[in-house]
């Protein structure tokens, strides 16, 4: 991310600790990888879950977790040593990884055998994964992304302007908070459709989002996107009015809140994203 300030701290200017970048570009580079892996055995494999190639799953969440830790890996350069060092910043980043690790492994090991992932609760073991590791693991990643937007609001010699800075914390805030409210939703039922989708209705492609009854899964993509569009739209009013970027940014992330919120509410009602 890029500072309009001139009076950053010299302090701030130190490289980020190799060891911290390395991490998260590390797992960049590893969800990349996964990706890539997925999208070129997707057309050698017959087999569908709810009508779909089984490592069409694992190929979305790798891509999310791409954006994910490429954008902490961004963050982190412009963050101070003191910052990038501190206890609770490398504690987060360590839990975030192993709960990226052990999602991943059980997306890819459950498509390998052909069956889901999600919404499993075929077994005791395939409960245990789903509510348990699964969940444990999406609530770390939740509130691992609110500390270290925290961390970033206070940490004032970080090389960030104004409006980037408030993108970056509201972000990271609202990705945690509204991620947890409809993620929890989707967790409590059996399935990401809150109506009837016959087999065989018509989807939005690649999301594979219902285009005739309502689908949680639009929201939660919007929830965990706000850690990317807030910091984006705080750097652009950097960028073009920087005496109000802090304020314009505020008034952004509660439309985008709203809007977040109505689109959960639609598909509460039952009501397609897209009627297609």
């Amino acid at each position: 991310m890029i500072t309009l300030s001139l009076s950053t701290p010299t302090a701030s200017l130190a490289p980020a600790a190799p060891g911290r970048v390395q991490l998260y570009q590390a797992l960049t580079a590893l969800s990349l990888a996964l990706a890539l892996l997925c999208l070129l055995w997707i057309p050698f494999e017959t087999r569908r879950i709810a009508g779909v190639a089984v490592f069409l799953k694992p190929l979305k969440f790798a891509i999310s977790f791409a954006t994910l830790f490429g954008t902490l890996a961004l963050l982190e350069t412009r963050l101070t040593a003191q910052a990038r060092q501190g206890w609770a910043y490398r504690l987060t980043g360590l839990v975030m990884a192993a709960a990226f690790l052990a999602e991943m492994a059980y997306l890819i090991w459950q498509a390998a055998r052909g069956e889901a992932s999600h919404f499993n609760l075929s077994t005791p073991f395939h409960a245990f994964m789903y509510r348990s590791v699964m969940g444990g693991g999406a609530l770390a990643l939740v509130f691992g992304i609110g500390i270290i937007g925290w961390i970033a609001r206070r940490d004032e010699g970080a090389r960030l302007g104004p409006g980037t800075r408030e993108g970056i914390w509201l972000g990271f805030l609202a990705s945690s908070i509204l991620t947890l409210i409809i993620a929890g939703r989707l967790a409590t039922g059996t399935g990401p459709f809150t109506g009837i989708h016959p087999a065989g209705a018509p989807v939005l492609p690649f999301f594979g989002w219902s285009g005739v009854t309502g689908d949680l899964r639009p929201a939660h993509f919007l929830s965990l996107h706000a850690m990317q569009v807030l910091p984006l739209i705080g750097l652009w009013r950097d960028r073009t009015s920087p005496l109000h970027a802090r304020g314009f940014t505020r008034l952004a992330a509660l439309v985008y809140a709203v809007l977040t919120l109505a689109v959960f509410a639609q598909a509460l009602a039952g009501w397609p994203l897209i009627a297609l």
